[in-house]
């Protein structure tokens, strides 16, 4: 299987798809403004003891408190939670899934540091090999390499990238756990309740650590300090094999180069079709996610058992593939189309099992059910992919699902960076939704001036009222007529405006617009929802401060 590693950086997201076999397998993204904390450990304080569900929260510092449930704590006896633990102490704990929705993050006490070779489980007895090395006899010479190595108080579980290393490479990493571990607990005994002790690395150190292995051929970035960043992650890490990182400097955005953009688009939508004409339809409630098999528009060539037998095998391989790139997570129930041969359904059955194969999440397949669905579970580690790229919608009160203001100006971006390419271009003009032109211009205009930069000519954005959320409008020019178009007012110039808002910084602030252009207005907070007179003191390129006249 031949493997892509592309990564693309637009106003301050980094973007990193996986490719598999000319297929987008995976998709991580990590934004300026939020924080990632799955295996971040913190030192936590309980708060409530429940019995009755035997679990406890823990206030960790974040929005919300913390579920710990019984069985993630060491209990070799088996004891009710009230025994383990008690209200007010304090606990050092790791995340292993985000907070979500109204939930808070769930944790654990069975604490482990991930290197690039081997997991390193403070408190622990357990030596454990990857499943995704297959080879018996590499699976024995590691087993009894971390047999040798694994140091009094420690367990450790050797990672797939390990497959081939030698006995002073998996030294050397577990050095540097037992260096970081010391670390931690010298800071966890001086820490305050709550604080968080340890975060692992960065999105592009975790991709070179744990995705970056033998059958990996290329690595694809657009942003030359990305280039050197990732080229000095692999020079510390001491691959074997190490690849050079090559620099894309093409005429469109790379995803979009790549074909990345479109497949993760059909990666949100309900209805995803088949190549022999049928399609899956995905429906995901509270409690699991469906997955339907319909045929379509393919009718096969001869019998109807073998037209259902061919959709139902390349369901199988299309759901595998999702329930990776989606981050599906839990329970997942799949109604293959019925067939009434026990020996295609066993065809089915292992045709999704083998494609499940290569996903690291542990997934348990059960097999056919008395009403003829196929159970399986999956880990759930992840946040879904639909709630990484959308929203929900406040027209139909989260009922269904948009594309979320920061993926809307994303967009944007790519489109007026495949537009700056293109010859006697000299500035963009990008009208859009105002929360959309929000986020592109950025606090302080610190997006706006990221994607000129990458752009390498001057970019002007203007929000507009009257424009449907999700609309893009694009214009390019040469002769400075943009500049002008987008910012409508001069020094001087005496308006009449409604007060809409306070100053989101501010509150004594009051903002207007006009033609979708913002005014900053000190003092106009005490006329919000008024109509008041102004005058323009200083021009901006995205805003103009104006003044309330006297008479108002």
């Amino acid at each position: 299987m031949e493997r892509k590693i592309i990564i693309s950086s637009v106003i301050n997201q980094i973007l990193v798809g996986i490719v598999e076999d000319q297929t987008l397998a995976e998709f991580f993204v990590e934004r300026e403004n939020q924080q990632r904390t799955v295996g971040s450990i913190f030192k936590g304080r309980v708060e409530n003891v429940l019995p009755g569900m035997s679990a406890a929260f823990l206030n960790i510092g974040l929005e919300r408190n913390a579920f710990l449930y019984v069985d993630d704590i060491e209990n070799p006896n088996g004891q009710n939670i009230e025994k383990l633990i008690r209200k007010g102490q304090e606990l050092l704990v790791q995340v292993v899934k985000e907070p979500v929705g109204t939930k808070g993050a769930r944790v654990i006490t069975q604490l482990s540091i991930p290197g690039r070779f081997v997991v390193l489980m403070p408190g622990e007895r357990h030596l454990g090999v990857s499943r995704q090395i297959k080879n018996p006899d590499e699976r024995d010479r590691l087993r009894q390499l971390i047999g040798e190595l694994c140091p009094e108080g420690f367990g450790l579980i050797v990672r797939t990238v390990a497959e081939g290393c030698t006995r002073k490479e998996l030294q050397q990493d577990l050095k540097d756990l037992r260096q970081q571990w010391r670390h931690l607990k010298t800071k966890a005994g001086k820490a305050k309740t709550p604080s968080l002790l340890y975060r692992d690395h960065d999105l592009l150190y975790r991709i070179v650590r744990d995705v970056l292995t033998d059958d990996v051929t290329e690595i694809i970035v657009d942003n030359r300090d990305i280039q050197e960043q990732v080229t000095e992650m692999i020079q510390a890490l001491k691959l074997p094999h190490p690849l050079a990182v090559q620099l894309y400097s093409g005429s469109v955005a790379l995803f979009e180069y790549m074909g990345l953009d479109k497949e993760l688009e059909r990666a949100t939508k309900r209805r995803v079709w088949l190549d022999c004409g049928g399609y899956l339809v995905f429906d995901a409630t509270e409690a699991l996610m469906s997955i339907d098999v319909n045929t379509g528009k393919y009718v096969g060539k001869e019998n109807l058992e073998d037209t259902v037998l061919e959709t139902n095998l390349q369901a199988a391989d299309a759901i595998a593939r999702h329930l990776r790139l989606r981050n599906i997570g839990g329970i997942v129930i799949i109604d293959f189309i019925d067939m009434e041969e026990a020996a295609h359904r066993k065809q089915v059955l292992r045709r999704l099992e083998k494609a499940l194969a290569a996903d690291k999440a542990k997934t348990h397949v059960l097999g056919f059910t008395q009403l003829g669905l196929v159970e399986l579970s999956r880990k759930k580690t992840k946040k879904p992919l639909a709630s990484i790229v959308e929203t929900p919608c406040p027209l139909c009160n989260g009922s269904g699902r948009v594309l979320s203001d920061e993926t809307l100006a994303l967009q944007a971006a790519q489109q007026a960076y495949s537009l700056a390419k293109e010859s006697e271009v000299e500035e963009v003009m990008i009208r859009c939704h105002p929360n959309v032109a929000s986020f592109l211009i950025g606090i302080g205009g610190v997006n706006l001036q990221a994607l000129e930069r990458d752009c390498g000519i001057r970019v002007f954005v203007r929000g507009e009222e009257t424009m449907e959320r999700d609309a893009i409008e694009l214009q390019s020019g040469g002769d400075g007529s943009m500049g002008k178009e987008a910012v409508p007012v001069r020094e001087g110039m005496e308006l009449t405006v409604e007060v809409e808002r306070a100053h989101a910084k501010n509150q004594r602030h009051g903002i207007a617009r006009i033609e979708g252009y913002v005014l900053d207005i000190p003092g106009g907070a005490k006329w919000l929802g008024q109509t008041v007179r102004v005058r323009i003191k200083d021009v901006h390129k995205t805003y103009a401060v104006a003044e309330i006249m006297p008479g108002n």
